[in-house]
């Protein structure tokens, strides 16, 4: 699909609101279904187009209709229409199908400019070695939560100023509170690094002979042992976003997933995408205290750890190499 043209802007705007009506974690959730099913299609020896244009492209992707355009939507109801039920511009579990047409459009017009953004961002020395997809969606983020809320990215001073930047005021700012104990969250992304090693491991030794055959692009070989764990863990969180109580604490591994299968790709060490897992979940929950816990929107942790540490590992193999 040409990035530019007019059917691929107005594939992204369709997204977009069908993003927005479904709200952003469960659009996420279905942006993992179709780059796992798009995984399989292309261990298959079959099509790119359901990972690469749909999965992680102007379609559905996370920068786009898959999570972004539900997260700006979400805000834009909350600091403008204030026809939210929750009243929450962090939101980002609850349908919008509710709001009103205006909310659905903001979702379609922030895939769009997140669409729009990413084509700039890969386009960018140094800032391309990021993961532009993940630094697109926390921009759009940023960018909403100006606009609409009138906030800054670290969120509101009041907030910061009684409690400190990077104070959970006893889990009651957190993020994902049951994930912020530090022994237990590096202790899991441990386990979540080995894990998604094994998988960029298996699916890649599945794609390489692929590749010399000419069944599989370079690119999809890559992509694929590359996202493989991420789609899993996004299709996790729709735990997380129908249970209730004790049920709902599921952890959101989609961070440390991608970013072990990047150090197991460049490395090739099961050790060090283990002890990466364990940095990116830290990362991760650094950036929720830094620019979500203080905020009145959503801005993805996430996404800022995935964008900031896969800089640093491209930039760390590049001068390696």
């Amino acid at each position: 699909m040409a990035p530019w043209s007019v059917d691929t802007l107005l594939l992204c705007f369709g997204g977009g609101i069908v993003g927005a009506a479904l709200g952003g974690l469960f659009s996420f959730g279905i942006c993992g279904l179709i780059v796992l099913a798009g995984c399989f299609v292309i261990l298959n020896g079959g099509s790119e187009f359901l990972l690469m244009q749909v999965g992680l492209g102007p379609i559905f992707a996370p920068h786009t209709g898959g999570f972004a355009a539900g997260v700006a939507a979400v805000a834009y109801a909350a600091g403008i229409k204030k026809n939210l039920a929750s009243g929450s511009g962090k939101d980002i579990l609850s349908p919008l199908m509710g709001t009103s047409w205006d909310v659905l459009l903001v979702g379609g017009v922030f895939a769009v400019f997140g669409h729009v953004l990413l084509q700039l961002l890969v386009k960018i020395p140094f800032v391309n070695s990021a993961d532009c997809i993940a630094l697109s969606v926390v921009i759009t983020a940023c960018v909403a939560r100006l606009l609409f809320l009138k906030e800054l990215p670290w969120g509101n001073g009041a907030s910061i100023r009684e409690h400190g930047l990077l104070s959970t005021n006893d889990g009651a700012l957190s993020w994902v509170p049951w994930m912020a104990q530090p022994a237990r969250l590096m202790v899991f992304s441990f386990g979540v690094g080995l894990l998604s090693a094994a998988m960029a491991m298996g699916t890649k030794n599945v794609l390489d002979p692929m590749v010399v055959q000419g069944t599989v692009s370079a690119t999809g070989a890559f992509v694929v042992p590359l996202i493989f764990a991420w789609g899993i863990a996004a299709i996790s969180l729709f735990g997380l976003e129908l249970g209730t109580g004790e049920v709902q604490k599921f952890p959101v591994w989609h961070c440390q997933a991608i970013l072990s299968a990047l150090a197991f790709l460049l490395f090739n060490s099961l050790v060090l995408a283990a002890i990466v897992g364990v940095l990116a979940g830290l990362l991760q929950e650094l950036v929720a205290r830094a620019m979500w816990n203080h905020g009145s929107t959503h801005i993805d942790p996430p996404a800022g750890a995935i964008a900031v540490g896969t800089l640093i590992l491209n930039l760390a193999h590049g001068f390696i190499k």
